[in-house]
């Protein structure tokens, strides 16, 4: 059943692998380059290896898809109805440069779209969570669990949160669209990881636009924790994001808080991009 006994059990796992993180983040370690040119440390496989192992006593027989088990196929997992979606390290890079902006994403999937999420952020010692139904929370150490909204936004200065790693041109033409629909400047936050997604939700910022190449791991804890903050995660068609697909790599999207007004036709020429 999920429950909020499941949620907090799942917000404990995710503690205990960002320990396992922090226990390897101000020592020498090896840094991998995989195939795809993306690095990963020890810590990503020993988180890796705890969360996989942590999560299976929770719901039996539930599979994990992870990014350190990418090599699963998709004839393998077209048929699952529910399945755990894990990035046990998000933000190697940030790890790597001891900026302190990773995460460790559990999510849980159930046919197609994500009805769990923890986001556990472990140098600021931060858990973002929320169940289907449930609310979105943010809690920071042992202090109580707070309830976190999205911003309204109508007109004014916009508040965009982007990439730290993974900008670019067509980051910068959406920027110069809200610029001169709003006729304010754009106030932008960089960030790394699925924290971008979290500062939607919490209302620190309206918009995070994500205009290049991500996999299903790297949204699918954030996903839920903003649909229940109250916004969205969509393609630039304005269609919601969707999990288990042929491919693991999601369209370009937009990370929305308030979800009335039209962030798509800020750039209408993004609909043309998948």
């Amino acid at each position: 059943m999920i429950s909020d006994s499941l949620l907090a059990a799942v917000c404990d796992v995710a503690l205990q692998a960002g320990q396992v993180i922090l226990e390897i983040y101000d020592q020498a370690y090896e840094v991998i380059e995989k195939a795809d040119g993306s690095p990963v440390t020890v810590a990503d496989h020993r988180a890796h290896d705890l969360i996989s192992e942590q999560l299976a006593p929770l719901l039996p027989g539930t599979p994990v898809l992870s990014e350190e088990s990418s090599e699963i196929t998709y004839q393998q997992r077209a048929d699952w109805s529910r399945f755990w979606l894990v990035d046990p390290l998000d933000g190697t890079k940030e790890f790597i440069r001891r900026n302190g902006e990773f995460t460790v994403n559990i999510g849980l999937i159930e046919n197609g779209f994500p009805i769990l999420g923890v986001v556990h952020t472990p140098v600021r010692r931060t858990t973002h969570f929320a169940l289907t139904g449930g609310g979105a929370w943010r809690q920071v150490e042992d202090a109580a669990a707070e309830v976190i909204t999205i911003r309204p936004y109508q007109d004014g200065v916009v508040r965009m949160v982007a990439s730290r790693s993974h900008s670019g041109a067509e980051v910068d033409r959406f920027r110069n669209s809200l610029r001169a629909q709003s006729g304010q400047e754009v106030e932008t936050v960089s960030m790394g990881s699925a924290l971008k997604v979290c500062l939607v939700a919490e209302g620190v910022a309206d918009v995070y636009p994500r205009l290049g190449l991500t996999s299903e791991w790297d949204t699918g804890a954030s996903h839920c924790i903003l649909n229940e903050a109250g916004g969205c995660l969509m393609d630039c068609a304005g269609n919601e994001l969707q999990y288990n697909k042929p491919s693991v790599l999601n369209p370009w999207f937009l990370a929305v808080g308030d979800t009335s007004y039209d962030w798509i036709n800020v750039c209408p020429e993004l609909k043309d991009r998948q």
